[in-house]
């Protein structure tokens, strides 16, 4: 993580804590947050620290918070998106109840508060183009220049909006704006669109309305509405507070909530702008918004985080003014954490090479029991075939092995996993070279639990019965793309998944549920793809990596 400090959100230490208490005193328990999103695509990881904070905020505080669903713009918004949205929001553990609202169900409401602010001579009725508004809004440096339309009358206004509203004009024809100051420093007072028209039907309101609210004036007046009493939002929104506290003033609101800004935070090596997110599933360059590779809530699941590795995460990288970049190995160690207690253990092999133990018995074969978990022994044990043919990873074997190199090698003896001790004595290569076949000696006086007949080896392997195994498909996930320093920012990686459709595992993965883990021995955590994967043709998603104790010399 960055160097600037960040506070979790249950210390008291942090910013928003010591606001809420100034604001409410003893009676934190009126507090009430919201988290907006709009329906236009997945909510990412970044989404979930809004997610978090306002939902946690109101946990911690005893209040309410809101999931408000911003579709001002049904452009870009579909239904699809607000079912994700739920679906990811309670996936993180948090209970929506009766405590959905939708932007639209308060479109009445907000064209009333607009024809009050035409009333009072604080909004019009503007012909100037997108372009020419732009071209009037003037620029950090320069002042704006007033609308030619800006002094209509208050009644010729009211007609017009109506006209607006009855669909008697063309998109983009006219917009209604706030009468503000062209010469404000802050751009977003110089008389922004507070209505434009859209004739386009709607995911909820359906065709009823053809003019759509502008997202810097729905907001304030829907906290408004909901008694919202603390808006906490990413800090991008800092400089439309004052807008914000325009409208809530101008129309003379009760309750006047109160807007908070925090720092976003950044994970490398990731794409985490929704556009982005978009053009690539738009694309076909991801296999949708679920895509294992995507840092989107529905893409993390799939892969195979769980939402307690995901609070945890959220929770200790807190909040704070600064921005903060964190490396994704944070996010990674808090799924190892997450997992290491509660995964079975089991041996599966991705890349496999076959070993036949020549001494040991044509057609016999033993069951193991070996330990599913040796942190928790709560999990007990299990039975592992054993047979005269295995399987084990091709890089536990080297022809030609350094010194410090442990695992399997010609002459030198290690342990099987749960099993006995091996000894390889020859290598059987095809044609090209290539190592086909391990030929290996077992001792039967070495068999787990024995004692190993007073003998030790430095290295153990894990294997799987070869006769038993059951082949399926293990999904190996690198950065979908590389931070950089160009002006994209980004390039893609080309290796970001790799497909191991050759791999085995042991007979226990075809009992596997979609919400089990596992950690494949040395390989790393994995969980069934929730997508492909299905009886008869298992694919496993790798969560996250082991670190390896093996360091090439």
């Amino acid at each position: 993580m960055s160097e600037e400090k960040s506070f979790s959100m249950s210390e008291t230490a942090n910013f928003i804590h010591e606001c809420i208490k100034n604001d409410l005193g003893e009676n934190t328990q009126n507090i009430v947050t919201r988290f907006p999103p709009e329906p236009n695509g997945y909510l990412h990881i970044g989404s979930a620290k809004a997610v978090y904070t306002n939902f946690r905020m109101a946990e911690i505080y005893g209040g309410k918070c809101n999931l408000r669903f911003d579709d001002t713009n049904p452009m870009r918004e579909d239904v699809e998106y607000v079912n994700s949205i739920k679906n990811d929001i309670e996936w993180l553990g948090f209970k929506l109840g009766d405590r959905i609202f939708y932007a639209s169900d308060y479109f009445d409401k907000m064209y009333n508060c607009a024809v009050k602010l035409i009333e009072k001579g604080k909004a019009f009725v503007c012909d100037l183009t997108a372009e020419q508004i732009k071209e009037y809004r003037g620029t950090l440096s320069t002042p704006g220049k007033e609308s030619p339309f800006r002094n209509r009358t208050i009644e010729e206004n009211l007609r017009l909006f109506s006209a607006m509203k009855n669909g008697e004009f063309k998109d983009g024809e006219k917009t209604l704006r706030a009468k503000i100051d062209m010469f404000r420093p802050n751009i977003n007072m110089r008389d922004p669109i507070i209505y434009r028209i859209a004739h386009v039907t709607h995911h909820n309101s359906g065709d009823k309305w053809c003019i759509y609210p502008m997202y810097d004036y729905a907001h304030p007046l829907e906290d408004a509405f909901e008694g919202i009493t603390h808006s906490l939002c990413s800090i991008e929104f800092e400089d439309h507070r004052p807008l914000y506290d325009w409208f809530i003033n101008e129309l003379d609101f009760e309750v006047k909530p109160r807007q908070i800004e925090f720092a976003k935070f950044y994970i490398k090596n990731t794409v985490m702008g929704k556009r982005y997110l978009r053009q690539l599933v738009e694309n076909n360059e991801v296999d949708g918004w679920d895509d294992p590779r995507m840092v989107t809530l529905a893409g993390l699941r799939r892969r195979g985080y769980t939402p307690e590795a995901l609070r945890n995460f959220l929770e200790q990288t807190g909040v704070s003014k600064a921005m903060s970049v964190v490396d994704y190995s944070y996010l990674e160690h808090f799924a190892r954490e997450d997992l290491k207690t509660k995964s079975k253990v089991i041996m599966a092999v991705l890349d496999p090479i076959k070993v036949v133990i020549t001494n040991y018995p044509e057609g016999k074969v033993e069951m193991l029991e070996i330990e599913n978990n040796q942190e928790n022994e709560a999990m007990g044990t299990r039975l592992v075939p054993f047979s005269k043919e295995l399987y084990v990873e091709r890089d536990d074997f080297m022809e030609d092995a350094p010194s410090k190199f442990f695992r399997l090698s010609v002459g030198k003896e290690v342990r099987f996993k749960g099993a006995y001790f091996i000894t390889c004595n020859e290598v059987v290569k095809d044609k090209s070279g290539n190592i086909i076949q391990l030929n290996c000696t077992y001792d039967e006086e070495t068999r787990s639990g024995s004692g190993f007949n007073g003998r030790k080896v430095k290295g153990t392997i894990h294997w799987v019965s070869a006769q038993h195994a059951v082949k399926i498909e293990a999904r190996l996930f690198d950065f979908l793309v590389f931070s950089d320093d160009s002006e994209q920012g980004y390039h893609k990686n080309p290796s970001s998944i790799v497909k191991m459709q050759n791999a085995y595992a042991e007979p226990c993965v075809n009992e596997a549920n979609y919400d089990d883990r596992f950690q494949f021995i040395r390989n790393g955590y994995f969980c069934l793809d929730s997508r492909d994967s299905r009886p008869g043709a298992l694919v496993f998603n790798r969560i996250v990596p082991l670190k390896s104790s093996y360091k090439p010399e």
